[in-house]
Protein backbone atom coordinates (compact mmCIF):
# COMPACT_ATOMS: atom_id res chain seq x y z
CA UNK A 1 0.00 0.00 0.00
CA UNK A 2 0.96 3.85 -1.06
CA UNK A 3 2.40 4.76 2.20
CA UNK A 4 1.72 8.61 1.00
CA UNK A 5 -1.91 7.54 1.81
CA UNK A 6 -1.34 7.22 5.28
CA UNK A 7 -3.55 10.35 6.50
CA UNK A 8 -6.73 8.70 5.74
CA UNK A 9 -5.78 5.02 6.59
CA UNK A 10 -5.05 6.75 10.59
CA UNK A 11 -8.31 8.08 10.20
CA UNK A 12 -10.03 4.89 9.14
CA UNK A 13 -8.15 3.14 12.09
CA UNK A 14 -9.27 5.95 14.36
CA UNK A 15 -13.03 5.98 13.65
CA UNK A 16 -12.96 2.48 13.95
CA UNK A 17 -11.26 2.53 17.36
CA UNK A 18 -13.42 5.43 18.58
CA UNK A 19 -16.44 3.67 17.87
CA UNK A 20 -15.07 0.81 20.18
CA UNK A 21 -14.94 2.48 22.78
CA UNK A 22 -18.36 4.15 23.21
CA UNK A 23 -20.02 0.81 24.23
CA UNK A 24 -22.45 -0.46 21.53
CA UNK A 25 -21.40 1.14 17.93
CA UNK A 26 -23.64 1.72 15.73
CA UNK A 27 -23.74 -0.43 12.92
CA UNK A 28 -26.33 -1.95 10.24
CA UNK A 29 -27.58 -4.18 12.98
CA UNK A 30 -30.34 -1.98 13.65
CA UNK A 31 -31.48 -2.64 10.06
CA UNK A 32 -31.93 -6.71 11.45
CA UNK A 33 -35.29 -6.31 12.94
CA UNK A 34 -32.84 -5.06 16.08
CA UNK A 35 -33.78 -1.22 16.76
CA UNK A 36 -33.50 -1.63 20.37
CA UNK A 37 -30.18 -2.45 20.43
CA UNK A 38 -29.74 1.47 19.53
CA UNK A 39 -32.45 2.94 20.56
CA UNK A 40 -33.77 2.40 24.40
CA UNK A 41 -37.79 3.71 23.90
CA UNK A 42 -38.11 0.79 21.30
CA UNK A 43 -38.10 -1.24 24.43
CA UNK A 44 -41.11 -3.44 24.79
CA UNK A 45 -42.72 -1.03 21.88
CA UNK A 46 -43.47 -4.32 19.31
CA UNK A 47 -46.44 -6.87 20.10
CA UNK A 48 -44.25 -9.36 20.73
CA UNK A 49 -41.29 -9.67 23.23
CA UNK A 50 -37.79 -9.99 21.11
CA UNK A 51 -34.83 -11.94 21.58
CA UNK A 52 -32.05 -10.62 19.35
CA UNK A 53 -28.21 -12.33 19.12
CA UNK A 54 -25.64 -10.80 16.86
CA UNK A 55 -22.13 -11.80 16.32
CA UNK A 56 -20.19 -9.31 13.44
CA UNK A 57 -16.62 -9.93 12.43
CA UNK A 58 -14.10 -7.60 10.31
CA UNK A 59 -11.43 -8.54 8.34
CA UNK A 60 -11.58 -12.53 8.52
CA UNK A 61 -7.88 -12.87 7.43
CA UNK A 62 -6.44 -10.23 9.64
CA UNK A 63 -4.97 -11.06 13.06
CA UNK A 64 -6.98 -9.64 16.24
CA UNK A 65 -9.62 -8.00 14.18
CA UNK A 66 -12.36 -6.07 15.28
CA UNK A 67 -15.33 -8.31 16.15
CA UNK A 68 -18.84 -7.34 18.40
CA UNK A 69 -21.00 -9.82 20.04
CA UNK A 70 -24.77 -8.92 21.70
CA UNK A 71 -27.68 -10.44 23.34
CA UNK A 72 -30.94 -8.48 23.88
CA UNK A 73 -33.95 -9.15 25.15
CA UNK A 74 -36.62 -6.58 25.48
CA UNK A 75 -40.50 -7.00 26.00
CA UNK A 76 -43.68 -5.03 27.09
CA UNK A 77 -44.88 -5.17 30.82
CA UNK A 78 -48.33 -4.31 31.55
CA UNK A 79 -50.34 -2.11 29.14
CA UNK A 80 -47.49 0.89 29.11
CA UNK A 81 -44.12 -0.44 30.40
CA UNK A 82 -41.16 -2.01 28.70
CA UNK A 83 -38.31 -3.97 29.62
CA UNK A 84 -34.53 -4.63 28.45
CA UNK A 85 -31.62 -6.08 28.93
CA UNK A 86 -28.51 -6.28 26.26
CA UNK A 87 -25.24 -7.98 27.29
CA UNK A 88 -22.21 -7.25 24.77
CA UNK A 89 -18.46 -7.64 23.85
CA UNK A 90 -16.24 -5.97 21.81
CA UNK A 91 -12.87 -6.42 21.03
CA UNK A 92 -10.42 -4.21 18.74
CA UNK A 93 -6.38 -5.33 18.78
CA UNK A 94 -5.43 -5.04 22.30
CA UNK A 95 -8.71 -2.92 23.89
CA UNK A 96 -11.69 -4.80 24.49
CA UNK A 97 -14.81 -3.76 26.19
CA UNK A 98 -17.62 -5.76 28.18
CA UNK A 99 -20.72 -4.38 29.55
CA UNK A 100 -24.48 -4.83 30.23
CA UNK A 101 -27.24 -2.26 29.28
CA UNK A 102 -31.15 -2.77 31.53
CA UNK A 103 -34.09 -0.28 29.54
CA UNK A 104 -36.88 0.76 31.07
CA UNK A 105 -39.56 2.12 28.24
CA UNK A 106 -42.49 4.20 28.34
CA UNK A 107 -45.24 3.73 25.64
CA UNK A 108 -48.35 5.92 25.39
CA UNK A 109 -51.22 5.41 22.86
CA UNK A 110 -53.02 7.83 21.39
CA UNK A 111 -54.87 5.31 18.63
CA UNK A 112 -59.03 6.04 18.49
CA UNK A 113 -59.23 2.13 18.07
CA UNK A 114 -57.31 -0.97 18.75
CA UNK A 115 -56.01 -1.34 15.05
CA UNK A 116 -54.43 2.07 14.58
CA UNK A 117 -51.26 2.38 15.61
CA UNK A 118 -50.21 5.52 16.80
CA UNK A 119 -47.66 5.36 19.57
CA UNK A 120 -45.00 7.27 21.49
CA UNK A 121 -42.28 6.15 23.89
CA UNK A 122 -39.74 6.98 25.93
CA UNK A 123 -36.65 4.79 26.92
CA UNK A 124 -33.88 4.93 28.87
CA UNK A 125 -31.09 2.31 29.70
CA UNK A 126 -28.29 2.74 32.34
CA UNK A 127 -25.08 0.69 30.71
CA UNK A 128 -21.82 -0.78 33.00
CA UNK A 129 -18.88 -0.92 30.91
CA UNK A 130 -15.65 -2.10 31.66
CA UNK A 131 -12.12 -1.27 29.13
CA UNK A 132 -9.23 -3.42 28.98
CA UNK A 133 -5.96 -2.98 27.61
CA UNK A 134 -3.80 -6.25 27.13
CA UNK A 135 -0.19 -5.37 27.57
CA UNK A 136 0.98 -8.55 28.11
CA UNK A 137 2.56 -8.39 24.34
CA UNK A 138 4.41 -5.08 24.46
CA UNK A 139 8.30 -5.77 24.80
CA UNK A 140 9.41 -1.84 24.00
CA UNK A 141 10.22 -0.40 27.40
CA UNK A 142 7.56 2.75 28.14
CA UNK A 143 7.16 4.44 31.91
CA UNK A 144 3.56 4.28 31.22
CA UNK A 145 3.47 0.65 30.11
CA UNK A 146 2.41 -1.92 32.90
CA UNK A 147 2.66 -5.19 30.87
CA UNK A 148 0.08 -6.02 32.25
CA UNK A 149 -4.37 -5.79 32.07
CA UNK A 150 -5.22 -3.05 32.17
CA UNK A 151 -8.88 -2.18 33.72
CA UNK A 152 -11.59 0.47 34.12
CA UNK A 153 -15.50 0.65 34.28
CA UNK A 154 -17.70 3.32 33.82
CA UNK A 155 -21.41 3.72 34.09
CA UNK A 156 -23.29 5.90 31.15
CA UNK A 157 -26.90 6.46 30.33
CA UNK A 158 -28.98 6.64 26.87
CA UNK A 159 -32.25 8.27 26.50
CA UNK A 160 -34.58 8.49 23.50
CA UNK A 161 -37.85 8.85 22.03
CA UNK A 162 -39.96 6.64 19.35
CA UNK A 163 -42.93 7.85 17.28
CA UNK A 164 -45.10 5.38 15.14
CA UNK A 165 -47.99 6.73 13.33
CA UNK A 166 -49.26 4.08 10.81
CA UNK A 167 -47.10 3.41 8.29
CA UNK A 168 -44.50 6.55 9.63
CA UNK A 169 -41.61 6.20 11.99
CA UNK A 170 -39.09 8.55 13.68
CA UNK A 171 -36.79 8.00 16.47
CA UNK A 172 -34.09 10.40 18.49
CA UNK A 173 -31.72 9.06 21.30
CA UNK A 174 -28.36 10.49 22.81
CA UNK A 175 -25.74 7.87 23.37
CA UNK A 176 -24.00 8.17 26.35
CA UNK A 177 -25.47 11.36 27.64
CA UNK A 178 -23.24 11.53 30.91
CA UNK A 179 -19.25 12.56 30.49
CA UNK A 180 -17.09 10.03 32.19
CA UNK A 181 -13.33 10.01 33.34
CA UNK A 182 -11.42 7.21 32.58
CA UNK A 183 -7.36 7.59 33.28
CA UNK A 184 -6.95 3.85 34.42
CA UNK A 185 -6.63 3.38 30.54
CA UNK A 186 -6.16 6.27 28.93
CA UNK A 187 -4.34 9.38 28.79
CA UNK A 188 -5.29 12.80 30.13
CA UNK A 189 -5.63 13.58 26.05
CA UNK A 190 -8.41 11.24 26.05
CA UNK A 191 -12.16 13.03 26.39
CA UNK A 192 -14.59 12.26 28.88
CA UNK A 193 -17.12 13.42 26.23
CA UNK A 194 -18.64 10.06 24.59
CA UNK A 195 -22.10 11.72 23.66
CA UNK A 196 -23.89 10.60 20.33
CA UNK A 197 -27.00 12.09 19.08
CA UNK A 198 -29.09 9.76 16.47
CA UNK A 199 -32.07 10.92 14.38
CA UNK A 200 -33.60 8.40 12.27
CA UNK A 201 -37.32 8.21 10.25
CA UNK A 202 -38.66 5.80 7.87
CA UNK A 203 -42.55 4.88 6.11
CA UNK A 204 -43.37 1.64 5.01
CA UNK A 205 -45.76 1.27 1.90
CA UNK A 206 -47.16 -0.95 -0.44
CA UNK A 207 -49.38 -4.03 -0.66
CA UNK A 208 -48.96 -6.80 2.06
CA UNK A 209 -49.91 -9.33 -0.90
CA UNK A 210 -46.70 -7.91 -3.12
CA UNK A 211 -44.15 -6.40 -1.79
CA UNK A 212 -43.91 -3.52 1.15
CA UNK A 213 -41.32 -1.16 0.59
CA UNK A 214 -39.00 0.51 3.57
CA UNK A 215 -36.87 3.79 2.74
CA UNK A 216 -34.94 5.17 6.14
CA UNK A 217 -32.51 7.24 7.16
CA UNK A 218 -30.45 7.44 10.04
CA UNK A 219 -28.21 10.65 10.85
CA UNK A 220 -25.26 10.41 13.82
CA UNK A 221 -23.11 13.14 15.18
CA UNK A 222 -20.54 12.92 17.91
CA UNK A 223 -20.44 16.11 19.57
CA UNK A 224 -16.86 16.46 20.90
CA UNK A 225 -15.85 15.31 17.44
CA UNK A 226 -18.63 17.30 15.27
CA UNK A 227 -18.25 13.88 12.92
CA UNK A 228 -20.97 13.47 11.21
CA UNK A 229 -22.58 10.34 8.94
CA UNK A 230 -25.84 9.40 7.64
CA UNK A 231 -27.06 6.23 6.32
CA UNK A 232 -29.46 6.07 3.38
CA UNK A 233 -31.44 2.89 3.49
CA UNK A 234 -33.83 0.80 1.18
CA UNK A 235 -35.35 -2.40 2.32
CA UNK A 236 -37.99 -4.64 0.67
CA UNK A 237 -40.49 -7.32 2.35
CA UNK A 238 -42.58 -10.06 0.84
CA UNK A 239 -45.01 -12.20 2.70
CA UNK A 240 -45.16 -16.01 2.48
CA UNK A 241 -47.41 -18.50 4.00
CA UNK A 242 -44.53 -19.39 6.45
CA UNK A 243 -43.34 -15.65 7.30
CA UNK A 244 -41.45 -13.73 5.54
CA UNK A 245 -38.71 -12.93 3.47
CA UNK A 246 -37.28 -9.51 3.15
CA UNK A 247 -33.54 -7.92 1.88
CA UNK A 248 -32.02 -4.29 1.52
CA UNK A 249 -29.04 -2.05 1.04
CA UNK A 250 -27.72 0.44 3.57
CA UNK A 251 -25.56 2.99 2.20
CA UNK A 252 -23.29 5.24 5.11
CA UNK A 253 -21.34 8.33 4.12
CA UNK A 254 -19.05 10.31 6.34
CA UNK A 255 -19.63 14.11 5.72
CA UNK A 256 -15.94 14.30 7.25
CA UNK A 257 -12.72 13.11 5.01
CA UNK A 258 -9.25 13.35 4.51
CA UNK A 259 -6.96 14.65 1.78
CA UNK A 260 -4.42 12.50 0.35
CA UNK A 261 -1.35 12.27 -1.51
CA UNK A 262 -1.66 10.22 -4.54
CA UNK A 263 0.64 9.86 -6.94
CA UNK A 264 1.62 13.77 -7.74
CA UNK A 265 -1.78 14.71 -6.72
CA UNK A 266 -4.01 15.28 -4.10
CA UNK A 267 -7.39 13.64 -3.39
CA UNK A 268 -10.17 13.80 -0.70
CA UNK A 269 -11.71 10.39 0.57
CA UNK A 270 -14.40 10.16 2.98
CA UNK A 271 -15.48 6.78 5.04
CA UNK A 272 -17.90 5.18 3.18
CA UNK A 273 -19.80 1.80 3.76
CA UNK A 274 -21.87 -0.23 1.61
CA UNK A 275 -24.10 -2.72 3.17
CA UNK A 276 -26.40 -5.61 1.92
CA UNK A 277 -29.05 -7.76 3.82
CA UNK A 278 -30.98 -10.56 3.59
CA UNK A 279 -33.56 -11.73 6.24
CA UNK A 280 -35.95 -14.47 6.48
CA UNK A 281 -38.75 -14.97 9.43
CA UNK A 282 -39.60 -18.71 9.56
CA UNK A 283 -42.93 -18.37 12.06
CA UNK A 284 -41.42 -17.09 15.39
CA UNK A 285 -37.84 -17.72 14.30
CA UNK A 286 -35.52 -14.88 12.29
CA UNK A 287 -32.43 -15.12 10.48
CA UNK A 288 -30.76 -12.28 9.06
CA UNK A 289 -26.93 -11.93 7.51
CA UNK A 290 -25.13 -8.41 6.44
CA UNK A 291 -22.38 -7.75 4.12
CA UNK A 292 -20.59 -4.16 4.84
CA UNK A 293 -17.86 -3.13 2.37
CA UNK A 294 -15.52 -0.10 2.82
CA UNK A 295 -15.54 1.74 -0.24
CA UNK A 296 -12.70 4.10 -1.52
CA UNK A 297 -8.75 3.72 -2.75
CA UNK A 298 -7.50 3.50 0.95
CA UNK A 299 -8.10 0.38 3.00
CA UNK A 300 -6.86 -2.04 4.87
CA UNK A 301 -7.50 -4.98 2.26
CA UNK A 302 -10.56 -6.34 -0.35
CA UNK A 303 -12.31 -8.01 2.91
CA UNK A 304 -15.63 -7.00 4.47
CA UNK A 305 -17.57 -7.15 7.33
CA UNK A 306 -19.97 -9.96 7.88
CA UNK A 307 -22.59 -9.87 10.24
CA UNK A 308 -25.14 -12.74 11.49
CA UNK A 309 -28.16 -12.10 13.20
CA UNK A 310 -30.37 -14.91 14.86
CA UNK A 311 -33.70 -13.81 17.14
CA UNK A 312 -37.17 -15.29 18.59
CA UNK A 313 -40.10 -13.57 18.67
CA UNK A 314 -42.22 -14.77 22.40
CA UNK A 315 -45.22 -13.54 24.08
CA UNK A 316 -47.40 -12.01 21.49
CA UNK A 317 -50.33 -10.60 23.21
CA UNK A 318 -52.58 -9.09 20.62
CA UNK A 319 -53.34 -8.83 16.78
CA UNK A 320 -51.33 -7.21 14.71
CA UNK A 321 -52.37 -3.40 13.83
CA UNK A 322 -53.44 -2.59 10.52
CA UNK A 323 -50.27 -0.83 8.94
CA UNK A 324 -47.12 -1.26 7.51
CA UNK A 325 -45.04 -1.32 10.19
CA UNK A 326 -42.57 -4.56 10.35
CA UNK A 327 -40.61 -3.41 13.35
CA UNK A 328 -44.01 -3.28 15.63
CA UNK A 329 -45.63 -6.32 14.12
Amino acid sequence: MNLKKGYLLLLLVFTQFSYSQEGIAVYSDYLTDNLYLIHPSMAGAANCAKVRMTGRRQWFDQDNAPQLNTVSFNGRVGEQSGLGVILFSDKNGYHSQRGAKLTYAHHIMFSRNEIDLNQLSFGMSGALVQSQLDETSFTEFDPIIGGIYQKDSYFNVDIGASYYYLDFYTHFTVKNAIANVRREIYTEFESDNLRKFLFSAGYVFGDSDRIQWEPSILFQLVEQTKEKSIDINLKAYKDLDFGKIWGGLSYRRSFDGAQYVDGNAISDQKLQYITPILGVNYNQFMFAYTYSYLAGNVRFDNAGFHQITLGINLFCKRDKFECNCPAIN
